[in-house]
């Protein structure tokens, strides 16, 4: 059974830092591309980051020099470190594996991907 299990999450003042891990089980995710979503309270979810089976990294323009996405094939895991953190960064974070398609700015779409994890809470104070 393919699990995706997000850890990491929690309370932070707004300027601080928190590192989000995905591990994966299941099936092999080395050759998948690895994506992180949010979403906030009354908003669609969105997307966070990416990062092909390269290493070749995809960021959302809010995040974009704070947070930065890396992988771990050999521990089966996906890390989203985020710096400087802001209260709208406040949502559930969620991360994804198995794109149903590629084209360009697929790793983006909420829609392509198969597989998600169940969320970890990240609350920014100010």
């Amino acid at each position: 059974q393919v699990q995706l299990v997000e850890s990491g999450g929690g309370l932070v003042q707004a300027g601080g830092s928190l590192r989000l891990s995905c591990a994966t089980s299941g099936r092999t995710f080395a050759r998948d591309t690895m994506g992180w979503f949010r979403q906030a309270p009354g908003k669609e979810r969105e997307f966070v980051a990416a990062i092909s089976w390269s290493g070749v990294t995809y960021y959302a323009d809010n995040v974009k020099g704070r947070f930065t996405i890396s992988r771990d094939n050999g521990k089966n895991t996906v890390y989203l470190q985020m710096s400087s953190l802001k209260p709208e960064d406040t949502a559930v974070y969620y991360c994804a594996a198995n794109l149903k398609a590629l084209y360009s700015g697929s790793y983006s779409r909420v829609y392509n991907y198969r597989d998600w994890g169940q969320g970890t809470q990240v609350t920014v104070s100010s």
